[in-house]
């Protein structure tokens, strides 16, 4: 009986996690910085209501990337 020592499914789902957490992430802190300076932007230029949006936007662009944070400390300190 040959004994496995890689266990390549396993690696592959860490590999294509870390992949898809990394790109996500740094998708979502893109879209937090966009959103904060199309806020800036727009309400120099009077529109608020847009402004608004963005800034909606640009908020919860960085509230996933604080929750994406705190879950990846979570499970790193798990048992």
């Amino acid at each position: 009986m040959i004994a496995t020592l890689v266990e390549t499914k396993e690696l592959w789902q860490t590999v294509a996690a870390s992949v898809v957490a990394g790109v996500g992430i740094t998708f979502a802190f893109a879209l937090g910085i966009w959103g904060s300076g199309q806020s800036v932007e727009l309400s120099r230029n009077h529109r608020p209501v847009a402004a608004a949006a963005a800034g909606a936007v640009g908020a919860l662009a960085f509230l996933s990337v604080a929750a994406a944070v705190v879950i990846g400390i979570l499970v790193m300190t798990q048992n």
